[in-house]
């Protein structure tokens, strides 16, 4: 995709939705790292059915481990891989705590190394909580980038290191989102809605 083309499509996106938002439901940067931590092999929605109560109950760090694992465990058993996700909930707030004093790093080394904790994980964090101009690619971002021509990379990695390159520094900070609400919203993988998508003159798909 030539970058004129690239700025148009990104263009668009903003004027439609100037300030994006995630969907998952958190009000620190912990409970933003808990709940993206929660939505791997998980929807937002149901994870955001079980954050309320598990936040009421553990806000902090610290709170998580006083809760402990198995009351941890006891808030999530509706998402998918509970017992994994609350040891490595348990096992990363103790080394916040213990190590940065209940605080999340504004460090992607840092935050790569804590249990449960993955490049894309670690990418959304950075750009909700921190402003760093990167991007998370989920299965959503790794269909629309290859399907409209954004990036042809073979590999999640190989996508978020093309998109890097070729996205104008403007849109980087809310591409993330731009692209991942495209492709939940509009862009499906069975039947995306190309009838009443926005960027469809500028998708080598339908073009």
């Amino acid at each position: 995709m030539k970058n004129e083309t690239i700025v148009a499509l990104f263009t668009a996106l903003r004027k439609d939705n100037p300030n994006p938002k995630g969907e998952l439901y958190s009000e620190t940067p912990f409970q933003h790292l808990v709940a993206v931590v929660l939505s791997a092999q998980s929807t937002d929605a149901g994870v955001n059915r079980v954050t309320p109560a598990l936040f009421a109950a553990a806000p902090t760090a610290y709170d998580m481990v006083q809760l402990g694992e198995e009351g941890i465990r006891d808030h999530i058993r509706s998402l998918g891989l509970f017992n994994s996700k609350a040891r490595h909930l348990f096992a990363l707030s103790h080394i916040l705590n213990e190590r940065y004093r209940g605080e999340v790093p504004d460090d992607r080394a840092i935050l790569e190394s804590l249990p449960g904790v993955g490049r894309k994980t670690a990418n959304v964090v950075l750009n909700v909580c921190f402003g760093h101009p990167t991007l998370a690619v989920d299965t959503h971002v790794f269909r629309l980038a290859r399907r409209t021509g954004l990036a042809q990379g073979k590999t999640p990695e190989a996508v978020e290191k093309i998109l890097l390159q070729k996205i104008p520094q403007e849109f980087l900070r809310h591409a993330h989102h731009w692209l991942i609400l495209h492709g939940r919203r509009v862009c499906a993988a069975r039947k995306p809605a190309c009838h009443h998508c926005l960027i469809a003159p500028w998708c080598e798909k339908h073009l």
